[in-house]
């Protein structure tokens, strides 16, 4: 088959190792042992593995490798490997070089001597084969078959006994062909011939030189026939070794893909429905608590603004009753009073502070406790309402976003200012003098009138005194108009006349001198003098301090009175703030909660579309594996199916 004589031949136990023959591009032969990269030439290969000259260092179950050009041989053309084995009945190593070398051969040729049967040993061994690989491809060669040229009259009879045992081995025995298909895996050959006639046609010689027994033609015919079918099924056992296991192997890895992307598409089909459902509880769970905080926002500002209005109501009694018992806080002040200027600014100024401090302290008793309890009571109102808007980690957390301490007013009087405006009048005041009976009879702008009118330097008479009179249109209001005008006049011109010259007083003593008598003017003088001495021996700093916080009370009555509806405003304004506060700080704990849901529908709804691209992936890969599937079942079909009944 090599077309030249590479390998041990001859009589007797030929082959000592294992001997596998490669192609290689190369012109030239060379052989490699096991273990060693030293390429040695060829002609070596008798000293190595003949049984005659073997290498004490190679045993039985080594391996030598002889790489013989392919220009040489075809068959080496397409990756054939042929190893050469020791005779089956020298070692009783059989199961290890099974195992070695046999496991992946593709055919086994067994060379048998026609000049005797078949042996038993031959047979053990592919006994051994047969029970490591299912049905082996085996070919028969009854070499030596020129033998029988020098028996002619037994030749049919020797073949027909060889053929039969051959059969039997092959179907009955192995049971690996059917007796159809055995007749074209025994063959009758005569390796020496052939060989000896192939090196002569490479050397330009006619085949048939030499001398060759009877039949020659024939025999060389059925080696031609055994090359021929040899070449057809290993190239057929070569594609079935080769690809069979693959398309078996990627049809067990084409069901394990189906059943993953199957797998993963349930898992995601599962995950996908549990995600939209979670993300519709998660929009529902927002369009609810965005509608609650709506209604809430408006409730607590109807609440806010009900509060406001009560604390503006209870500021503003509370600060009127305050002002009524004025007196009395001023009466409580106590600090050095002299009529001097510099004492009274320090006075005035204490006095104020002790006004605002007081007053501030009495509001603060009255009103702060009540409003701190409606402003608690409303705040944990507004926190029940929003419980339910909250993730359960967080309402029991609302709390403390409440201010812990208790909320003060601030009434911010501010007395000082107030009254800074404020001048007493303190001088002493006869109260039988003349001006003060003028406030006294005429009231305060009557008596600025007359007062003022003691400038004027002529004594005048009303118009209405001076003229001719008319009739008055109503004549009950026209009487009263001109008596009152009447006595101003006389009195002013009293005043006027009196104080102007002493002619006037002497005139005026004469008068009633005349008309009462000198003892009852003298007692009236008398009188008259004692009580203005008392009076103004009375007239100490302590009087001059009540005259003065009368006055202050007085006047800062008047302008407290002014500030009331400013003061509870404010108030009620201070409430709402805090107020308001505190349920902006409440609703920044919903608003992150909003956020937080908005976030997870984000979440989900990508993760939706993954989950969908993962099931569309998933099914085209699942496709895609059917689809191979199909091509791997159409090529087997077509290459492997078709190999298995050609042979």
């Amino acid at each position: 088959m090599l077309w030249d004589k590479v390998l041990p031949s001859g009589i007797g136990h030929t082959t000592n190792c294992f001997l596998s023959v490669e192609g290689t591009d190369g012109d030239k032969a060379y052989l490699m042992t096991e273990g060693s990269d030293e390429k040695k030439s060829v002609k070596t290969v008798n000293q190595l593995a003949h049984a005659l000259h073997m290498d004490k260092d190679l045993k039985a179950g080594c391996l030598v490798h002889v790489f013989w050009p392919k220009a040489k041989c075809a068959l080496l053309r397409d990756d054939l490997v042929l190893v050469d084995s020791p005779g089956t009945d020298v070692t009783t190593e059989l199961d290890s070089w099974i195992d070695k070398f046999c496991l992946d051969a593709d055919v086994f040729v067994l060379v048998a001597n026609s000049e005797s049967t078949l042996m038993n040993t031959e047979k053990h061994f592919f006994h051994k084969v047969n029970e490591r690989l299912s049905k082996p491809n085996i070919f028969i060669l009854n070499n030596r078959w020129d033998a029988s040229a020098s028996e002619p009259e037994y030749m049919e009879d020797v073949r027909r006994q060889h053929m039969e045992r051959c059969l039997h081995f092959l179907v009955e025995e192995l049971k690996v062909v059917s007796p159809s298909e055995a007749r074209n895996r025994i063959f009758f050959v005569s390796a020496k011939e052939v060989l000896s006639a192939r090196k002569h046609k490479v050397q330009g010689m006619p085949e048939g030189g030499g001398a060759l027994a009877e039949g020659f033609q024939a025999r060389l015919q059925e080696f031609q026939n055994f090359e021929q079918i040899f070449e057809e099924c290993i190239s057929q056992s070569a594609v079935k070794t080769k690809f069979e296991q693959h398309t078996i192997r990627a049809k067990q890895i084409l069901d394990t893909v189906k059943n993953i992307m199957d797998s993963i598409n349930v898992a995601a089909a599962e995950k996908r429905v549990y995600s939209m459902e979670e993300r519709e509880d998660q929009i529902d769970r927002l369009d609810f608590i965005r509608n609650q905080m709506n209604l809430l926002t408006l409730d607590v500002k109807k609440k806010i603004k009900e509060v406001t209005e009560e604390v503006a109501n209870k500021v503003s009694c509370a600060m009127t009753d305050e002002i009524c018992r004025l007196s009395v806080l001023v009466d409580e002040f106590c600090s050095e009073f002299h009529p001097t200027p510099s004492v009274l600014k320090v006075y005035k100024s204490e006095l104020n502070k002790h006004i605002e401090d007081g007053m501030g302290r009495n509001l603060a008793d009255r009103c702060t406790s009540e409003v701190n309890a409606s402003m608690l009571q409303s705040q944990q109102e507004i926190i029940e309402n929003l419980k339910p808007l909250l993730p359960a980690g967080i309402q029991n957390k609302l709390h403390t976003l409440i201010p812990c301490k208790k909320f003060d007013l601030s009434y911010d009087l501010n007395c000082h200012k107030l009254c800074s405006d404020f001048q007493e009048d303190i001088v002493f005041r006869f109260s039988l003098g003349w001006s003060s009976l003028v406030y006294r009879f005429l009231g305060p702008t009557n008596a600025q009138r007359v007062l003022l009118g003691l400038s004027e330097p002529i004594f005048q008479l009303p118009r209405s005194l001076a003229s001719t009179p008319t009739a008055p249109a109503n004549p009950g209001i026209a009487d009263n108009a001109a008596q009152e005008e009447l006595m101003i006049t006389l009195i002013t011109g009293l005043a006027s006349l009196t104080s102007r010259t002493s002619v006037g007083i002497i005139v005026v003593g004469g008068v009633i001198w005349k008309t009462i008598g000198w003892k009852l003017i003298s007692v009236s003088l008398s009188m008259y003098g004692a009580l203005y001495l008392y009076e103004r021996l009375t007239w100490t700093t302590r009087a001059k301090e009540r005259a003065f916080k009368q006055q202050f009370v007085n006047y800062a009555t008047e302008k407290l009175q002014m500030i009331v509806s400013f003061t509870s405003a404010n108030c009620s304004h201070q409430v709402q703030q805090e107020m308001a506060t505190t349920f902006a700080r409440l609703c920044q704990q919903v608003d992150i909660t909003q956020r937080h849901l908005e976030e997870e529908i984000a979440r989900l709804s990508k993760e939706i579309d993954q989950l969908e691209k993962i099931q569309n992936n998933s099914k085209y890969l699942r496709n895609k594996a059917v689809q191979l599937e199909n091509e791997l079942e159409n090529f087997t079909k077509q290459f492997l199916h078709s190999c298995n009944e050609e042979s």
